[in-house]
């Protein structure tokens, strides 16, 4: 069985800017739910635990918290395209 899925350890500013992001409740409802991701997962709490905290399926938080140890905080925006090709 793989090990847990962990977010490696917040910054100071990371953390300043997470949590000034989910004080604010973000007009932006998928960059609250994701940086709530990374704060539970910071706090220690497991997938399961944090999937039910944000009503998301477990692999959106497995996905959420391996962008976050690859790219940091740019994973909070989303990543949506402009639609069909011209």
């Amino acid at each position: 069985m793989a090990e847990p899925v962990r977010g490696r350890r917040l910054t100071d500013q990371e953390g300043q800017k997470l949590q000034q992001t989910v004080r604010r409740g973000s007009t932006n409802s998928v960059r609250y739910r994701r940086a709530m991701m990374l704060l539970a997962s910071a706090g220690g709490n497991r997938v399961p635990v944090i999937a039910q905290l944000v009503q998301a399926d477990e692999d959106t938080v497995r996905d959420v918290i391996h962008r976050f140890n690859e790219i940091g905080l740019a994973c909070l925006d989303p990543r949506w395209a402009g639609g069909r090709p011209r």
